[in-house]
């Protein structure tokens, strides 16, 4: 069973298509694991190649099987563009505990719209009674004493 907490990474990101038409774009990213939604801060003016260079923090399980990361474009007076995501796969960090950082496709729909940098770190949660020896082993020990 997977148990544990999962660290991301956020880089930045290249090539994405500006929505912007007039400026450039102050894009931010969502990044979604199951129900835990954390949000990034805003890359004003930064437009198609964004850097964040943050971390984000998700406590992890079993269910947990992909991250979502969702690019928007900051707007003023008028709603959020989404500029496109990225799915990451959380199968071989659990396997290898960390994957540095590494470049995956945006995609909105099914057209590719840049790339995204992220790195992944997964530390697993100690079972406290994996930590005990077994119940016989104290016992012998106590006699010995």
């Amino acid at each position: 069973m997977v148990h544990g907490t999962l660290e991301v990474l956020l880089v930045g990101a290249k090539g994405l298509e500006n929505t912007d038409y007039l400026c450039n774009m102050d894009p931010y990213a969502l990044l979604k694991c199951r129900s835990q939604e954390q949000r990034s801060s805003i890359a004003s003016g930064k437009g198609s190649n964004p850097e964040w260079n943050e971390s984000f923090v998700f406590t992890v399980s079993d269910h947990a099987t992909e991250l979502v990361i969702k690019l928007m474009d900051s707007d003023s007076g008028t709603s959020d563009d989404f500029v496109g995501e990225a799915t990451i796969p959380l199968e071989a960090v659990y396997t290898e505990g960390s994957i540095p950082p590494t470049v995956y496709n945006v995609v909105k729909g099914e057209h590719y719209c840049g790339e995204i940098k992220v790195g992944l770190t997964f530390t697993p949660e100690v079972d406290p009674k994996m930590l005990l020896p077994p119940s016989h082993n104290i016992r012998a020990f106590l006699t010995l004493v």
